[in-house]
């Protein structure tokens, strides 16, 4: 219904933009990095493999997993899974991809606060993503501005968790620019301006997700703060 609504595409349209722009990036960065090859000739699961052992991860394994920048550590698991293109890759590209989840297995092992946090939102977080709007529109439609600001704050779980995962994500690539330089698995300033635009394009997608859950927060909370001049 909201879909329709000029205002939200208003509230939307320049996160909608810079989503667009970061996929972009990402996939430039990825597609001319993927295809420089990295001087230690390793791959990205051979990389990962040897920052397990050098960083004495010990019960962590590396799978496949099928599909494109699909990579991922599962702390559940203790697994890093690596898409094709980044397990078999022997690029700047790869070995930076497979770093950077290798960066989230360090966190898991260290303790790090907010990965700690951003877990333990996990499920409220899936709750909270359908039922805030729920709550907000029956509020809305039913006239009963608590229940719709009820609604509001349910759904700001999404702004919360795309927040706390920022320093998680930022974190993880600083590690993994600075294993991949002290292991020497990449060697040379081109190879280390090719992992931080990598990276870096990675980033912004995260920034861009930020931007976007809090603009919906935005239109939802002006949503709700006009249910008084509609009822005049």
């Amino acid at each position: 219904m909201f879909f329709y609504d000029p205002n939200y595409l208003l509230f939307m349209a320049p996160a909608l933009l810079l989503v667009t722009l970061a996929s972009w990036y990402v996939n430039s960065a990825y597609g001319k990095w993927s295809r420089i090859p990295v001087r230690s000739g390793l791959t990205g699961a051979q990389a990962a493999q040897r920052l397990i052992t050098n960083g004495g991860l010990t019960g962590v394994q590396v799978q496949g997993i099928s599909g494109n920048l699909t990579d991922h550590y599962d702390p559940r698991d203790k697994v890093l899974r690596l898409s094709p293109g980044v397990a078999s890759g022997a690029s700047v590209a790869a070995v930076a991809i497979a770093a950077h989840e290798l960066g989230h297995a360090m966190q898991d092992s260290d303790g790090y606060l907010p990965l700690r946090f951003r877990s333990a939102i996990v499920p409220a977080i899936n709750i909270g993503s359908w039922l805030g709007w729920i709550m907000i529109f029956a509020g809305l439609i039913l006239r009963m501005a608590n229940l719709a600001w009820l609604g509001v704050m349910v759904f700001s779980g999404g702004a919360v968790f795309a927040l706390a995962t920022l320093p998680v994500e930022l974190n993880a690539s600083a590690r993994a620019k600075r294993l991949l330089a002290d292991t020497g698995i990449i060697a040379g300033e081109d190879e280390q301006n090719g992992v931080n635009t990598v990276l870096n394009a990675a980033a912004l997608t995260y920034v861009a997700g930020l931007a976007a859950a809090i603009l919906q927060l935005l239109y939802f909370v002006s949503l709700v703060s006009g249910m008084g001049g509609r009822r005049r």
